[in-house]
């Protein structure tokens, strides 16, 4: 401090700065179109198939895609529009980026257009390109391969204006993400104090009981309140109804918070046996992912399976995907046709009386539901 009396120094305050921001929310669906001669001659000019739905930025989305040109005056072209199917917020102003992907999963540059920024107001509200690519150079491009290419749509919400401090130099001290979840899974790699096993269809498992406690309510139930006794054999618990693999993939998620990458096809399986196993032991939001790619993965195959799965583990949200699924030009007809369809409705005939009748379809007098 300086003394009584004379002049005061220099202070030289640190500079500061701040920023306006203009963020964006991004999204991404890629719409593979299988049987690309068979979309030609069932879905004539004006008339399109519709994607499942996802969601971006809290709101669903579908793409159209029209094999024969929207409007009669392109009818050499092959049309693709951006669908908000429903939103909770109000109406929102978005941009769809469409590109024809190659056999590389890559964009294919001159075939990758961006639309203007158009408001998305009510339900069925669709804003697109009428010429996306002309049939003609499709059908002779390698990116046609055995009557099926690719669509990636990226769908650009612009984010409101916002004001951010900005630093003006590199910080002291920088504190890392959190990375407990692989403290965990390291844990449990490492088989270090484990303290119950199971005997999961003939083959062992071993793990932590607080852990799994801390993780499941029923867990927590079987090992360390009233149910223990009842379910243990000293520190074994055996368990023949589940799947060796399905548990391990539950006690990989219970330790990690994430399910391990698979192949597409083993995804889909998995997430329907893991979802009975999320149910059963009331990890909700491990449920919730099984939900969410199962509605990412829907096809004819497995439509019906999946919707009785949803009726019986209360997944609306699955239950409602399944539905709009089903809405599809051909979908429910070609569902009717597979065993899974007899299974749906020897299962839940209720299920299939409520289903036709929200459908509004004659199809429903073709088979005996119950049978």
């Amino acid at each position: 401090m300086p003394a009584p009396g004379s002049a005061a120094a220099d202070v030289d305050e640190p500079r500061s700065a701040s920023a306006i921001v203009a963020g964006t929310v991004t999204g991404h669906h890629l719409l593979h179109v299988e049987g690309y001669s068979r979309t030609k001659e069932d879905f004539p000019n004006g008339k399109c198939v519709k994607s499942c739905p996802f969601r971006v930025a809290g709101r669903s989305w579908r793409i159209w895609y029209f094999p024969n040109g929207e409007r009669s005056q392109d009818a050499d072209y092959i049309a693709i529009f951006l669908s908000l199917v429903e939103s909770a917020t109000g109406p929102v102003k978005a941009r769809a980026k469409f590109s024809l992907m190659d056999q590389d999963d890559e964009p294919v540059p001159p075939h990758t257009v961006s639309t203007n920024l158009y408001e998305f107001s009510v339900q069925g509200t669709a804003w697109g390109l009428y010429r996306f690519i002309t049939k003609e150079f499709l059908e002779a491009s390698e990116h046609l391969k055995d009557e099926c290419f690719k669509i990636m749509c990226d769908v650009i919400i612009p984010g409101e204006l916002h004001i951010e401090e900005r630093a003006t130099a590199s910080p002291f001290v920088v504190v890392p993400p959190s990375d407990m979840h692989k403290h965990f899974g390291d844990f449990l790699a490492a088989k270090d104090g484990f303290d119950i096993t199971f005997q999961v269809a003939g083959e062992t498992f071993r793990a932590h009981r607080q852990i799994l406690a801390a993780r499941s309510p029923v867990f927590k139930a079987e090992l360390l309140g009233a149910m223990r006794e009842g379910t243990a054999t000293g520190d074994c618990i055996r368990i023949d109804d589940l799947l060796p693999e399905v548990f391990k993939v539950l006690l990989h998620f219970i330790y990690n918070d994430s399910v391990p990458d698979m192949e597409v096809q083993e995804e889909t399986v998995m997430a329907q046996h893991l979802l009975e196993a999320a149910d059963r032991y009331d990890m909700q939001r491990l449920k919730l992912i099984c939900e969410e790619k199962l509605c990412n993965y829907l096809e004819v195959s497995m439509a019906a399976t999946t919707l009785v799965l949803a009726e019986q583990h209360n997944c609306q949200g699955l239950k409602d995907a399944c539905i709009e699924f089903l809405k599809s030009p051909g979908a429910l007809e070609a569902v009717m046709a597979t065993d899974g369809f007899d299974h749906l409705t020897k299962t839940c005939p209720t299920l299939v009386k409520e289903l036709m009748f929200k459908l509004a379809t004659p199809l429903y007098k073709r088979k005996k539901v119950g049978t």
